[in-house]
């Protein structure tokens, strides 16, 4: 198939004809760098006087495939004046220009998702994670179209892949039932992923449960979920797993969550200076908002009391860090306070045997 398309035997001229393609060939490509050089540097004049950093990331990102464009611009009007070029650059430019437009479009896309982000750090943080969700999801999803679209140009430019194509199109039909029984749970996780950039039941950057891991989304792509957990390890989940089950959502709207101390104390414990102490410690702790706090028993049982202190903190990390202070706090101060109302189950054998002994 290659022979066929690249013969080399075509391509034999003689010594004049050579040269005159030669140089026909070098005057189109200096004209055409020429060019590019020019209008480079008028764009990026203008971009630097902008105040917006954002044109010159878009200079940037398409400059390397523009200056190619270019020279294949002047190739393409070399060999127009030269049959030896053309009988040259025909085929290699039918399968070279759809791969330069492909590489514009995706430098294009990357350069306009770096700049959406850009725009992003002003914003409020909930919605700065969903409108990061939606470009990292979508901005995927371009990729794989341009990607796909531009393999499939650079092969129909050959002649005997659209032979085979024209050949197979009258099983069309029968080939993409077939393909899309195989492809079944990819098109699945490519709709699940198009399903969570829209509807957003997790973005980026919250605090998810999800089969028993607790962490923050990392990645969003169109198969898997990445979730970083407090000690560095990561969790891949497969994107319809958030779809087709249940998990929890810590930062939805807000990160202003509540949470709980539990403490379990003897039945006789004096529930009042313990609310006390504590309601007087966490209204000065700085971690806490004061939207909330409260004691409540939760508990009673023959052999213990449960007390549930509740307290709130702006983000899910202070509250963390509430909770530890405050359970450290009030084991300390009713060990120091009221050590009665520590539950104690211990096998004092030097008491017991002194006891025994009558001494």
């Amino acid at each position: 198939m290659i022979q066929q398309y690249f013969n080399p035997a075509q391509w034999s001229v003689d010594g004049p004809t050579a040269l005159m393609a030669a140089v026909s060939l070098t005057i189109g490509l200096a004209l055409a760098y020429l060019a590019y050089r020019v209008i480079f540097a008028i764009v990026s004049r203008l971009a630097r006087r902008s105040e917006a950093k954002e044109d010159d990331l878009i200079v940037e990102r398409i400059r390397p495939p523009i200056k190619w464009a270019f020279l294949a611009i002047g190739v393409s009007f070399a060999a127009q004046a030269n049959p030896v070029l053309e009988s040259i650059w025909g085929p290699l430019g039918g399968f070279l220009q759809p791969a330069l437009l492909g590489w514009i479009a995706y430098n294009l896309v990357k350069a306009l998702t770096a700049i959406m982000e850009l725009r992003l750090g002003s914003q409020d943080p909930v919605s700065v994670r969903s409108r990061k969700t939606r470009l990292a999801v979508l901005s995927r999803l371009a990729t794989a179209a341009i990607i796909t679209i531009t393999v499939g140009l650079m092969l129909f430019s050959i002649p005997s892949v659209q032979a085979i194509g024209t050949t197979m199109l009258a099983s069309a039909g029968l080939a993409a039932l077939a393909v899309g029984a195989a492809a079944q749970p990819a098109l699945k996780s490519l709709i699940a992923g198009l399903q969570v950039a829209l509807t957003e039941p997790m973005r980026i950057g919250d605090l998810v449960v999800a089969d028993g891991h607790t962490g923050r989304v990392e990645e969003i792509r169109m198969s898997y979920v990445v979730l970083r957990i407090w000690d560095q390890r990561v969790v891949i989940l497969p994107t319809t797993r958030f779809l087709d089950d249940s998990f929890e959502n810590w930062s939805r709207r807000n990160e202003e969550l509540t949470g709980p101390v539990f403490l379990h104390l003897d039945p006789a414990t004096k529930v009042a200076p313990i609310r006390e102490e504590f309601l007087r410690y966490v209204t000065e702790h700085p971690l806490c908002d004061q939207r909330s706090a409260n004691v409540l028993m939760t508990e009673a049982h023959p052999e213990s009391i449960e007390l549930r202190l509740a307290m709130s903190a702006k983000t899910i990390g202070e509250l963390w860090e509430l909770r530890c202070d405050v359970r450290e706090h009030m084991l300390g101060w009713l060990g120091d306070t009221m050590p009665e109302a520590l539950i104690r189950h211990r096998l004092e054998v030097d008491a017991a045997n002194a006891r025994a002994s009558g001494n």
